[in-house]
Formats: structure tokens, sequence, C-alpha cells
């Protein structure tokens, strides 16, 4: 059945465009951090009526399908976990399918499968406008169906979680029937062919394109964020409020298209560097900022001293690519970066791009301005606090009036240079741990990488672990978008301790905290799927044909 399915795939496809041999196929099969399975075949059709097919192919031969974009994921929800399915396993990788379409004058696209937010923000740059998401995932390739699929969250505190209410997608009935559902409010034609046809080569006129009710982001989260006295947190990627289709689907439906709002660029911005030895005034200035002031800021990313340090020497080439060549390059270096690391891995040299940037990175002088080194030396807790137009003023009356008294802190208005590094660095801090742990796997068991989302009214946002805890770890770098109450916590674990164990002792510890987890990443292989999300995909994909598995649930078929 299967040498009969792949031979359907050459006549699709090309047969250059399917991969069936495992050392070809790896990166596919193969999570960006975690995760790994088999697969009789990836395909990577070239047009959307391709993708149909392909999809139709595989649900008349009774496979697993997994649609995947850039794989960019870190919970290793768009590849297989393991051998233990009960079907063959196709993969589906769309990247070859880009387009981005601008309606609307612009304040909004849609968005096929393989187009990158990197791609969006700079095609929405000479509209000034921008996407839901920039620097973060953005720069590593990743896709922008894949963050609407993954709920996905970000920097920006007036956007929330990656959200549509308008796509086009396929979905396998509890009878086992493909069709496909043009949810998109365009009128594109009635048979599946047609309507895919028109889509991607943009055959319907402005009056086709509807003025609908459905949201292309989510309008409430500008308000939801500042209720700072409710007990749930702001977002999480399991909130039942952030489910519809596409959005949150993980890959139980296939997605040939979202319909997206983008956003003014904002051209009047301030950044405000504050650094306090209090976690209180952190608090203070948070729920002052949100509940008071008109405008919300754009962003509020904080950033511990021990983060800091790591990433100072672990991520000063990142900081340093970015700053000469720009966001858009990234992309490109990190599939480079991938490439060379699978090649050297197959002659045994385990790491090999991550030792040798670091080698280099020993000959890059200082890039931290004088103000932030002082800061970290003075404080250990950071916070980088951007605002636009009116919020600028609202910032530096409060900030000013707040420090009168010295003792809570300092902080500084940023000048470009510190602007720019004070950015930069927070994102380098994402990687840093990672570098570590290659640069020292003697001593470093693994990473506990921990995505959390604290109730808006957790005053005690700073964790203290219990001292049998804090003995097997050597570094924990917290970091996060701190308007928010998302933060990011990894754990560098020392040789010879239990990883798993460690990691379910803290997840235990957050759970009596009423933190919900993950916050911004797909729950994928790695998380336990809580009921409503268990749910929210069994609607979606009643026979369990569709990325089986997610969210540790079943890989049986009608979810056995």
């Amino acid at each position: 059945m299967s040498t009969q399915l792949i031979q359907q795939l050459h006549q699709i496809v090309g047969k250059h465009y399917v991969i069936t041999d495992p050392a070809k196929n790896e990166q596919y099969r193969s999570g960006y951090r975690f995760g790994s399975g088999k697969a009789i075949a990836v395909v990577r059709p070239a047009t959307l009526v391709e993708f149909w097919q392909v999809l139709k192919a595989c649900v008349e031969a009774d496979v697993i399908v997994i649609s995947q974009a850039a794989n960019t994921g870190l919970t290793g929800g768009s590849t297989p976990s393991g051998d233990d399915y009960d079907r063959d396993i196709v993969i589906i990788n769309a990247m070859r399918i880009s387009g981005i379409q601008l309606i609307n004058q612009a304040e909004q696209v849609v968005c096929l499968p393989g187009s990158t937010l990197n791609e969006l923000e700079l095609l929405l740059k000479p509209h000034q406008r921008e996407p839901h998401s920039v620097i973060g995932s953005s720069c590593i390739g990743a896709s922008v169906i894949g963050g609407i699929c993954n709920n996905s969250g970000g920097a920006l505190v007036q956007r929330g979680p990656a959200y549509t209410e308008m796509s086009l997608f396929a979905q396998l009935d509890e009878k086992g029937e493909l069709t496909l559902h043009n949810h998109l409010g365009i009128d594109l034609g009635s048979t599946p062919e047609e309507i895919l046809q028109n889509l991607q080569t943009g055959q319907y006129q402005p009056e086709q394109v509807h003025q609908t009710e459905k949201r292309g982001h989510d309008h409430a989260y500008c308000h939801h964020v500042r209720q700072v006295n409710e007990d749930s947190p702001a977002r999480f990627n399991a909130d039942p409020n952030r489910h519809y289709e596409a959005s949150g689907c993980a890959g139980k439906l296939a997605i040939f298209a979202v319909r997206l709002d983008t956003f003014p660029l904002e051209k009047d911005t301030a950044v405000f560097y504050i650094g306090t030895n209090q976690t209180q005034v952190l608090n203070d200035i948070r729920r002052h900022m949100l509940a008071e002031f008109q405008q919300l800021p754009i962003s509020g990313e904080y950033i511990h001293r021990d983060a800091f340090d790591v990433a100072a020497e672990y991520g000063k080439d990142t900081f340093w690519v970015i700053k000469k060549f720009g966001t858009h390059r990234l992309p490109g270096l990190f599939a480079l970066k991938a490439k060379v690391d699978r090649l050297a891995k197959k002659i045994g040299l385990q790491d090999f791009s991550d030792k040798l940037l670091q080698f280099g990175s020993k000959f890059i002088p200082q890039h931290l301005p004088d103000s932030l080194r002082q800061y970290r030396d003075k404080y250990e807790h950071h916070l980088i606090v951007k605002m636009g137009g009116k919020g600028i003023q609202e910032a530096q009356e409060y900030l000013a009036r707040y420090f009168a008294e010295s003792d809570k802190g300092g902080y500084f208005e940023c000048n470009a240079q510190e602007t720019q590094a004070a950015m930069l660095h927070r994102f380098a801090v994402a990687s840093a741990a990672i570098r570590y742990r290659a640069i020292h796997a003697d001593e470093v068991e693994d990473l506990v990488a921990l995505d959390i989302a604290l109730r808006r009214n957790d005053e005690q946002w700073f964790e203290t672990l219990p001292e049998e805890m804090n003995q097997k770890i050597s570094h924990k770098l917290y970091y996060g978008h701190f308007m928010c109450h998302v933060f990011h916590q990894d754990y560098i674990v020392k040789k010879g301790h239990d990883c798993h164990q460690l990691e379910e002792d803290m997840l235990t510890l957050l759970d009596q905290r009423g933190a919900k987890y993950p916050a911004e990443h797909n729950v994928g292989h790695l998380y336990e799927a809580k009921p409503a999300l268990r749910q929210f995909y069994r609607e979606l994909d009643p026979t369990n044909s569709f990325n089986p598995g997610l969210g540790k649930t079943s890989k049986k078929k009608y979810w056995a």
C-alpha cells in the first residue's frame, strides 16, 4: 500500500519532491529542539492544488498526515515523536507554497502556508504597517501559519497571541471524508480546485473580499491584559477563548491560508531601561502602567542578572550578526547553521557550529554599552519598557515620580545605541542557554526550559526553588514578557541529575501557584494537554489522522 502511495505522490509533485531516504529527510522528521520519528515520505508540494491532492491521496491510503511549514517549533509539535504510531506517517512540508497577498489597503493580508513572518514584515514596511510579531521567532524563519496554528505569543503587549477567525482549511470528518472549508471571507469559487487555484494566483477582485465580523486578531486582549487584579493569566496556549478553527489547531486541520490584520508601524517611540533589587518595584511599575496609563506599553521585557551574564558571553555573536546584517538575514543563517550541524554530526562532531561560533565570539569587541553593564553590576532585576506616542510622556512623568525615592532602584531613557543594545541583548538571551549546554556538555546533563504564564494578580512572580532543586541546577535563566506575566525559565541542569523528574517537580510547584503552561508555545509532545484542549483536538480531527499524539494524547486511530 505504501509503495502505491509513493507512486501517487510522485505523480502529483514530481519524484524530486518526495523524499523517502531517512538520511535525506531527517531535517523534516526532527524537531528544532526536541522530538523525532519515522516517516515513509516527506512531500513538498509547490501549489495549493498539489497540497490538496497529496492530502486526498494520504487519506485514501489511511496514513497519518503531519503538516509542517518552517519546523521551528520548540516542543516538537510538527514532527513525529517516537515510533509507536499505529499507521505509517507522511509529512507534508509546505514551505514551497509561499505567497502573501495584501488586501484592504494593506490593513489585512492573506498568507499561504510557506509565507514567513520575516517576509511579511518586509512586505508591510513600505506601507508603514507591521505584523503581529516582529523580532523573535520571525528571526529563525518561522511561518505565519505556524504562529496561528500554535497561538504563538510574542513581546508586543497590545496584540496578544496570534489569532484569526478567517482561514481556508481541509478537515477530515468522523466518516473519513476530506472536505475543504473557505472561511476567508473571499469569494473564490465552488470546487476545491477552483478555490485553491484562484487564491494562489490572486484571481479575485476587491469587491469579492467581504468586510466580515470575523476577527483577524484578538481585539479584546488590550483590555484583557489591563485587568491586573484578575486571578488568571493574561494569555496561555490552552486558553479555550483563543481556539477557533485554524487558531490553536496545531495541525489537527490542514491549513491552506489565513487572513490576518496588520498594525500601524509605531514611528515615535522611546525605550526606558529600569533596574532594581526589589521585585516589588517591578510589580508597582507593571500594575500602574497597565491599569493607569492611557497608552499601553509596546513591550515590557524582563531580564534577570544571571540571564544577562550568560547572554553577554554566549549570545555575543547573535547580537553582533543582527546588529551588522539585520534580522532579515537570520532565517538563512539559522538554516545554514542547522545544515552544518547535520553534516558534522555524521562524522561524529556534536554541536560543531556552536563551538565554532563561540570560539569566534572571543574576538568580537565588547558589544554592550557602559550604561547597561553598570546597571548589571548594580541591579539584579532589569526591565526594558518601550513606549509609543503619548505613552512616552506618561512614562517619563511616572518614572520620574516613582524613582524620586532613590532606594527603589533607577532608570534611564535610552539613546539610539542603548535602545538597540537593550533589545538585541534581550533577544540573545533566548538562545544563550542552548549555546552554554553545547560548550559545557561535560558538565551539563541537559536543559529544562519552561514557558509559563502567571496569574495577572500574582505579586510573587520571582520564583524561589526548594534547596534540593537548586542543588541540581548550575544556572537559572529568567527572562520574559513582563507586562503579560509570561516568563521563559531555562534551567541548566548539572551532570548526573534526572531532568525529566526535575521538570515534573517544577510543574507541580507551578500548579500550586496557579500558573499555566505552556504560555506561548504549543504543547507539542512535551506538555500534557488539559481536558479542554484535548476536546478541541478531538472535535477538529475525530479520526485522529492529522498530527496525532499532541499533548501526550492517543496516537491511535479514532483516539483509541
